[in-house]
């Protein structure tokens, strides 16, 4: 848990440094846990970002684009009634608890001045934001309920008189001020240091416990004291490394760098650029993961079907490749027919069509005379000849089906709410499922594409699902600009609007081809660009799908970093 106290007090003072004063110009809930307020503070626009999220939950300034719904919900319209157009009074943290008060002064619909203050409350999957009467501490709405039949010692209900949670009554760091104020707090016969440091002191992690474990080295009466109170005073003034260390597909942040945490460091000018990066994309991947969850359910469905289907045709297509072999034993058979009876279960005869002479046995069927165990053969040869060019057409239109659905499998890992729809608009098109809706044809509207800026300065567009794909590719893009793909790896169409592209363009397109693959994880990753005179979609070919020549490869490997400096 790298969003304690501590941490909560450090982004407080970050928010409240940049927005105090600021006017609320518009507000948005892109999702049923986030709120998103555009403020005109100093001069400047702002975007802070206040999530709910039971496992991102957490409040900070925001340069990202959130798409919003058309239709705001309800808890949205209550926010722009109350708060839009007011003055931010003052953030402040309670005590060293996870939670923020917003301060908002604006007028009511006569008129009056009147002062609302929103909750943030950042406690995992009791996170919360609420929105209260700050002179009558009444409820107005929040973004989660907890009615009185979950919780009869705190409501949070319209209506009802807001009760902060329950008190951890743990002693405030910044208050000890001596060695033996502090070793008071411990007992060091106990052990497990790190769990004592968290259960005595409030606002912190026991990430940041563990730190100040790590940097005492062995720890006694003399070593920690001493680490603790050089940690607290840095951050009591405020001085922050805000960073990020990734490791072993891990992920951790903190606003001091961590010497317990090893691998990829990266460091960071503010708090909040840092949590901008660090939840870049996973709260709404996780969104995305459950409003499409039947899809990827159904695709992965499909996807298995088909590949043991294919099996079964391949093993099909073995057994029709036999057609020779029952040719031959019907000739054998009616060749050797004096020698038959019914009731026989098999029979050796000699293969004349052998230069050696070799002997076969043939298994006969003991209910069939001689003449039907021959014309049974025959019957089987003209089966198999006869099938094999249809299992060969399955087999061919099977292994296309796998493609497709490994790449539309792909485009869910990376697709926002809207390429969710109109994925499964495409499924509903190809015939695959119903359309959730019966609505009259409508024109079909262009697909936003997302766009990229290379170092250059020049637009690079990414497709993020098929009719993106086909958008970008046959409709978007001009003859000599360069196309770019994931050689043989499902992926998106990327577009360089340049008909001639720096080497460092080139790269920096190649590497968003790669990052929106499925080679997203991996290094090296080969990616074709060619002309798009050279891109050629097959007469009835799915949607997406291209064959194209004349391509050069790059090998380059995915870096998020590069995709969100990029991100226009």
């Amino acid at each position: 848990m790298s969003f304690d106290g501590l941490f909560t007090r450090a982004i407080t003072k970050e928010v409240q440094e940049s927005l105090s004063s600021g006017r609320i110009s518009k507000i948005y809930q892109p999702s049923k846990y986030e709120i998103l307020l555009h403020i005109r503070a100093r001069g400047k626009n702002h975007k802070l970002l206040l999530s709910a999220h039971p496992t991102y939950a957490r409040m900070h300034m925001t340069a990202q684009s959130y798409d919003s719904p058309a239709l705001p919900p309800m808890f949205c319209m209550l926010l722009r009634k109350h708060l839009e157009g007011g003055i931010i009074e003052s953030i402040e943290q309670q005590e060293l608890e996870r939670i923020v008060h917003i301060t908002v002064r604006s007028r009511n619909e006569i008129g009056d001045e009147s002062q609302k203050t929103l909750i943030v409350e950042i406690m995992g999957r009791h996170s919360n934001i609420i929105l209260i009467d700050t002179a009558t501490n009444l409820i107005l709405d929040s973004v989660k309920h907890l009615s009185p039949a979950v919780n009869r010692h705190r409501t949070v209900f319209p209506g009802y008189e807001y009760v902060a949670p329950p008190a951890q009554h743990k002693v405030n760091p910044f208050t000890i001020e001596t060695k033996e104020q502090f070793l008071l707090q411990l007992d060091f016969m106990s052990g497990k240091m790190d769990k004592q440091l968290v259960d005595r002191f409030a606002g912190l992690s026991p990430l940041f416990a563990k730190e100040i474990i790590t940097r005492a080295g062995l720890v006694n009466e003399q070593t920690l004291p001493p680490v603790f109170f050089d940690l607290l005073h840095t951050l009591k003034e405020h001085r922050y490394e805000p960073e990020m260390i990734t490791g072993d597909n891990k992920e951790y942040f903190y606003m001091v760098p961590l010497s317990h945490v090893t691998g990829e460091s990266k460091r960071f000018a503010t708090l909040s650029e840092l949590l901008d990066r660090f939840f870049f994309g996973k709260a709404e991947r996780d969104r995305v993961k459950q409003q499409g969850h039947d899809l990827e359910k159904f695709i992965s469905n499909e996807l298995e079907k088909n590949k043991k289907k294919l099996g079964k045709l391949q093993q099909t297509l073995q057994d029709a490749e036999k057609a020779g072999e029952y040719q031959l034993h019907g000739e054998l058979l009616t060749a050797n027919m004096y020698a038959l009876q019914k009731g026989m279960t098999e029979i050796e005869v000699m293969n004349y069509y052998d230069e050696n002479g070799t002997m076969v046995t043939i298994a006969l069927d003991p209910l069939k005379t001689p003449s039907e165990n021959a014309q049974s053969y025959f019957s089987k040869y003209q089966k198999a000849r006869n099938s094999v060019s249809i299992i060969e057409e399955q087999i061919m239109k099977t292994e296309e089906e796998i493609v497709y659905f490994d790449a539309l499998l792909q485009q869910m890992e990376s697709a926002s709410q809207r390429d969710i729809e109109e994925i499964r608009d495409e499924l509903a098109e190809e015939g695959y499922i119903r359309s959730r809706t019966k609505q009259k044809k409508q024109k079909p509207s262009k697909p936003v594409l997302d766009t990229y800026v290379s170092s250059d300065g020049i637009e690079i567009f990414v497709g993020k699902n098929n009719k993106q794909n086909d958008y970008l590719t046959n409709k978007l893009a001009r003859r000599d600009e360069i196309w770019l793909h994931t050689k043989d790896i499902p992926g998106s169409h990327v577009l360089i609007r340049d008909v001639e592209p720096s080497e460092q363009t080139l790269h920096e397109a190649a590497i968003l081809a790669a990052y929106f693959s499925k080679a997203k994880s991996s290094s090296s990753v080969p990616v074709d660009f060619t002309k798009i005179r050279h891109v050629k979609k097959p007469s009835g070919a799915k949607l997406g799908f291209v064959t194209y020549d004349n391509q050069q490869t790059l090998y380059v490997t995915p870096d998020e970093d590069v995709v969100l400096k990029l991100k226009k």
